[in-house]
């Protein structure tokens, strides 16, 4: 680990005791770490912007597997992108909706166009891409 640096942080005192409350039903026991981990989300985001970055993350589908020809479109859609796609998990929800999740890696441009290749495709109840890093850059 690199040195450590004593910053001072000014905060109005309501805005304080909020993060305070916040980052107590967290588990935080400290500030420091619940400030290092805002500055290493800014970061993390701030680093995926960019189309080359490397990154890894999560497409989460929700869909009804009742629609024509909808899986057989989210699966050869999966083949078209198989080396973005390193994992994927269904789970039957009920009898008419399934949950997909899938592991996705590459850059940040690609993992988009896969993610939004998903989401966009008829019939998608619901979608959402949660993009992280591997965290080799950060301490």
């Amino acid at each position: 680990m690199s040195e450590l640096s004593r910053i001072g942080v000014a905060i109005d005192s309501d805005l304080l005791k909020k993060f305070d409350d916040l980052i107590g039903n967290r588990g935080y026991t400290n500030r420091s770490e619940a400030f290092r981990d805002l500055i290493r989300d800014e970061l993390v985001e701030k680093a995926w912007e960019s189309p080359e970055a490397n990154v890894v993350g999560t497409v989460t589908l929700v869909y009804d597997h009742h629609v024509r020809l909808l899986s057989e479109k989210l699966t050869s859609l999966q083949h078209d992108y198989h080396r973005a796609i390193l994992s994927t998990l269904h789970v039957h929800l009920d009898h008419d909706n399934c949950l997909e999740v899938l592991v996705v890696r590459g850059k940040a441009a690609t993992v988009k166009k896969v993610a939004d290749a998903l989401i966009s495709t008829k019939g998608v109840k619901h979608g959402r891409l949660t993009i992280t890093t591997s965290g080799a850059e950060l301490k």
